[in-house]
């Protein structure tokens, strides 16, 4: 697949996860289903810095960084869901840039030897970085439902 069917593939992915929380409103920014869950910013944050994190990892030759609870600690400063956005925007913007200039040989190139999909082709960070989109798309879905929204279909009208 070319660099270029990556970024679709990426670009694709942000726009069923913003369909889905498109019923969220800067109010709901900090619910969260029950204390110690992430909040909606949170998990929108969350989806963001897990895309700088694969791009990172993928081209970086001693891999992946595992400090997760730095990661974590990162996301749960974020409070606002405008602010969430604004970084989950950058992320994926950066990300097909990034993708979108890489050779096709580069991105058949095996990922750096690790337990995350270590030897798989870098392009598999794309399907990860969009599954776990979806996911947290999922998780959010629930969200929208419990404060009685009724998120659209991410696939379209």
């Amino acid at each position: 697949m070319a660099a270029n069917a990556h970024v679709v593939q990426l670009k694709q992915s942000l726009q069923f996860f913003s369909r889905t929380c498109s019923v969220f409103k800067e109010d709901d920014s900090n619910f969260a289903p029950t204390p110690g869950q992430l909040s909606v910013a949170q998990q929108v944050a969350h989806v963001a810095q897990t895309i700088d994190w694969f791009v990172a990892g993928a081209f970086n030759p001693h891999g992946f960084d595992m400090d997760f609870a730095a990661h974590h600690v990162a996301v749960r400063n974020v409070q606002s869901l405008a602010e969430a956005f604004a970084w989950l925007a950058r992320s994926v913007d950066a990300a097909a840039a990034d993708l979108g200039a890489r050779s096709e040989a580069e991105m058949a190139a095996p990922l750096p030897a690790g337990p995350i999909m270590g030897g798989l082709p870098r392009c598999a960070i794309v399907g990860a970085m969009c599954e776990h989109t979806a996911h947290h798309r999922g998780s959010l879905a629930v969200y929208a439902r419990l404060l009685d929204y009724a998120p659209p279909m991410p696939y379209g009208d």
